[in-house]
């Protein structure tokens, strides 16, 4: 059945996978959604770094326009990849990332959601919901899979859990243990995107670490944990992690979490910033890899 209400007949409104020829419409676009917070210069970078990654087949390179008589009146980002980092080695992940739609085309958003979430084999994933739109993501079949945020002050814990002694490495070059491939491009890849990547070494094995800076509230330093083999990583190594981040203007350590994590030292918020997966096995807390937060701080 057509909705009266809708300004224009569907078959004048079409959704189709964003090329590079649209960047400029798409800027506007998101601008127009996101004006006071991001301007059209963050878009720009943000849809030139999406240009320059290779991504699964089949999926888009920066993910889909919305169009009416050739128009462009809505937009969705999507970034899709093959961390490695799941259940299995190509195993997809889809972050769906920012997205906007002109007031007098709302009714046809769920065309661009519809294209979007296309791939059965792909896990999606929500990761900055607004408040307002939790409850239609739940209605639409999402899931949660983190509740809320672990705040740690890892400086304050001395030693390494169980007297492991350790070293901090760089990103660059490989340590001399034990260590992934996939890891070893996983650290390079986020440090080109601005993150603190480096590995906490022991005489057996490397592990690997990804946080991004970030302002809790907009106004306290703080490092979002991006990527480790599992949370209880970061309580093993928090005092060499945590005087790692001090020294780089970070007191404080931002988890995504279900409840406490063991070993460290500081605060669980229920509720804040939760986030949501469609399709696919459920996301592994402390894996951030490739999705926004990674790659633009958002």
């Amino acid at each position: 059945m057509v909705n009266a209400n809708l300004p224009h007949p569907a078959t004048d409104v079409r959704a189709r996978p964003i090329a590079p020829a649209d960047h400029a419409a798409v800027a506007e676009l998101l601008n127009k959604g996101f004006g006071l917070r991001r301007g059209a210069a963050f878009w720009r970078h943000v849809l030139d770094r999406l240009h320059r990654r290779s991504v699964p087949a089949d999926l888009p390179n920066y993910g889909y326009l919305l169009e009416s008589g050739r128009r462009p009146v809505g937009v969705i980002l999507l970034i899709a990849a093959m961390p490695r980092t799941g259940a299995g080695p190509e195993a997809m992940r889809c972050n769906v990332s920012s997205w906007y739609v002109e007031p007098a085309f709302r009714g046809y958003a769920s065309f661009l959601t519809s294209r979007a979430l296309h791939c059965k084999t792909a896990t999606y994933l929500n990761v900055s919901p607004a408040p307002n739109t939790e409850p239609i993501l739940e209605a639409q079949g999402w899931m949660r899979y983190s509740d809320g945020l672990f705040i740690a002050a890892p400086a304050l814990q001395r030693r390494a859990a169980g007297g492991v002694v350790a070293r901090l490495m760089p990103a660059d070059p490989v340590p001399p243990a034990a260590c992934e491939d996939f890891e070893r491009d996983l650290l390079a890849r986020h440090a080109g995107y601005g993150c603190l990547a480096f590995w906490c070494a022991t005489a057996q094995r490397a592990y690997p670490f990804v946080f991004r800076r970030r302002f809790a509230r907009g106004i306290m330093p703080c490092a979002q944990l991006i990527y480790c083999r599992e949370v209880a990583d970061v309580a093993r190594f928090a005092g060499l992690i945590g005087r790692h981040l001090l020294m780089r203007g970070c007191p404080l350590v931002v988890i995504d979490a279900k409840g406490r994590v063991p070993g460290l030292v500081g605060r669980y918020v229920g509720g804040l910033l939760p986030k949501y997966f469609k399709g696919g096995a459920p996301p592994r807390l402390g894996d951030l890899a490739d999705t926004e937060a990674a790659m633009f701080g958002v």
